[in-house]
């Protein structure tokens, strides 16, 4: 068939393979400085013709080719292109889309400054339409590469804006047993509780980390006090009833107190979920000091917390969202 019957996409596409397969051979003979170079004028090339999928395809193979041979300044340069290409396109997020985002990242070598800039740049392109924070699936992708590189505290950022409770779960566990004292089981997962928006998720880190973890007998209910207020928290945010929220709150401060950030968490999440004025949640002795529960609760109403889950006084419909 001639060139001239092939659907427009498909010429274009013979052409990029056409060049990429010069320019790969540069690179096997070693002459890397010149195929960057060529990279470089072919992408702006394109970009000035429109031809933003043909550049972006040849910059993503080209950042891989680099990658194989150890040149992570070429590299991370075309990676910074595919972005770009991205950026001043109309094209849409997508799951493939984001995994070549996600495979460019993980080559890239975690301690050079490009990396920190490509993760900016790739982040504030996913955050079309909700996600105003980078797209949940981007998240996760960062997230697994950090957790096998045993970059935990940065792992856990991404996997708390992500939707993979699980996977946030599973990095939590080995976190706690590679850096954590045998005393802060409870804590790695408290920290991570405190700080997602979505109760599903929530729940899945919750049940999947103290299923998982080896220092955590079977519950609930549970040893540590702390994975107990947690296992409440979450029925109390189902209910999304204030006086439940504030009494949990009162009856568990001796374990709260371990961590001076559970307030300010504790704050933040009567807010979200229960309609607590910022002003109210300032401190405990705002919301959670005696009188004002004893104001939120009331002489008449008996709520009484046990360690099955039940409820003197039941709550409402609203949850997490």
């Amino acid at each position: 068939m001639a060139d001239a019957e092939l659907p427009k996409c498909c010429r274009n596409r013979g052409g990029v393979q056409r060049v990429e397969t010069k320019l790969r051979a540069s690179v096997e003979k070693g002459d890397y400085y010149e195929a960057h170079q060529m990279y470089r004028t072919l992408f702006f090339r394109y970009m000035s013709q429109g031809k933003h999928a043909e550049a972006r395809e040849l910059m993503y193979s080209g950042a891989l080719l680099f990658f194989s041979h150890s040149q992570q300044n070429s590299a991370a340069d075309l990676s910074m292109l595919v972005l770009e290409s991205l950026e001043k396109s109309e094209v849409k997020v997508t799951d493939e889309l984001l995994e070549s985002l996600g495979k460019l990242f993980s080559l890239m070598d975690p301690n050079s400054p490009e990396r920190a800039a490509f993760v900016s740049r790739a982040l504030k392109w996913s955050s079309g339409g909700s996600a105003k924070l980078g797209h949940p699936k981007l998240h996760q992708l960062l997230a697994i590469t950090l957790w096998k590189e045993q970059n935990y505290s940065e792992s856990r950022y991404h996997f708390l804006h992500s939707a993979d409770g699980e996977g946030c779960a599973n990095m939590l566990v080995e976190y706690s047993e590679f850096k954590g004292y045998r005393n802060e089981v409870d804590m790695f997962v408290a920290q991570a509780i405190s700080l997602l928006k979505n109760k599903n998720t929530a729940s899945m880190v919750f049940t999947t980390y103290t299923e998982k973890h080896p220092s955590i007998e079977k519950g609930p209910p549970f040893v540590q006090p702390l994975l107990n207020f947690i296992w409440f928290l979450l029925l109390a945010v189902d209910g999304g009833k204030l006086t439940v929220f504030t009494v949990l709150c009162e009856q568990y401060q001796p374990s709260l107190k371990r961590d001076p950030m559970y307030i300010e968490y504790l704050d933040r999440i009567g807010q979200i979920f229960f309609g607590v004025a910022p002003q109210q949640t300032s401190s405990y002795g705002g919301l959670l000091g005696n009188e004002a529960v004893n104001g939120l609760v009331g002489e008449d109403e008996d709520l009484e917390i046990n360690p099955r889950g039940g409820w003197g006084a039941s709550g409402g419909e609203r949850g997490w969202e």
